[in-house]
């Protein structure tokens, strides 16, 4: 049964991404990890939920243990078979953690068992789709999320097809829901196509999340690799952070 939850993160709340633990870091880990960082919000995977519900924790468990510790689930991440042709069968060699074997109502059936703010929405195996094709799918995406009270941000990546900040918002735009949005992934901005007045046209309410991490100046070659493992904390690294952050603050993201 769908349910509708109202989540009380704000803008200044910290969210801790699931990517930064380890891949088996048990659930309950992250929650107390969070907290203790002083994080409002956690983001998820279906697979966080599915081995936090193997190792015998209930969902009144896992709700008491975030309310306990003061942390809302964020982000769940993520949706990737949304746009028309994608290619749904992707071989177990190809998802050595476990992320694309589970599908948009994995990510629904944890929202409501655990709430949620908003649903993150990837171009990851492709399809054949122009901008209307893809506006309408994710227009559909954000109806079916909107039952779950979920709004829908959109992640650009730069080896997909949609690459860079002004892709990403194009779609969102043309979709025409209220509850659509993107995420501005600070390492995806920089190593991509890091388009600065695109970012400035952007309403800052149509911002829904923003991620942090900081990298050399010099690309590795295997971008997904360097993504994945690569990342540097805000201030290790060579990307112009406080100008990103100061672009998203004009905006009013």
């Amino acid at each position: 049964m769908s349910q509708t939850h109202r989540s009380s993160l704000g803008p200044r709340d910290l969210v801790l991404c699931s990517g930064s633990f380890g891949w088996n870091a048990p659930f309950a880990d992250r929650i107390r990890a969070a907290s203790r960082a002083g994080f409002r919000g956690l983001s998820v995977w279906a697979r966080d939920y599915e081995q936090a519900r193997a190792s015998g924790l209930s969902d009144a468990d896992l709700r008491s243990l975030l309310d306990d510790h003061g942390i809302e689930i964020a982000e769940l991440d993520g949706v990737w078979a949304w746009l028309p042709g994608a290619d749904r069968s992707v071989p177990a060699a190809e998802d050595p953690v476990g992320f694309f074997r589970y599908r948009e109502d994995d990510l629904y059936r944890v929202a409501d068992a655990l709430g949620g703010r908003s649903l993150n929405a990837i171009d990851a195996f492709g399809g054949d789709f122009g901008p209307d094709a893809a506006a309408e799918a994710f227009a559909a995406l954000c109806d079916r999320a909107a039952r779950h009270g979920l709004r829908v941000h959109l992640e650009f990546m730069p080896w997909s097809r949609v690459p860079d900040v002004a892709s990403a918002w194009e779609i969102a735009r043309r979709a025409e829901r209220p509850n659509a949005g993107i995420v501005v992934d600070s390492w995806h901005f920089f190593r991509g196509n890091p388009d600065w007045n695109a970012l400035a046209r952007i309403p800052g309410d149509r911002v829904s999340a923003i991620q942090l991490a900081d990298a050399p100046s010099r690309p590795d070659p295997d971008r997904i690799a360097e993504t994945l493992h690569g990342r540097l904390l805000p201030g290790e690294g060579e990307q112009d952070l406080p100008r990103l952050v100061a672009a998203l603050r004009e905006i009013g993201a």
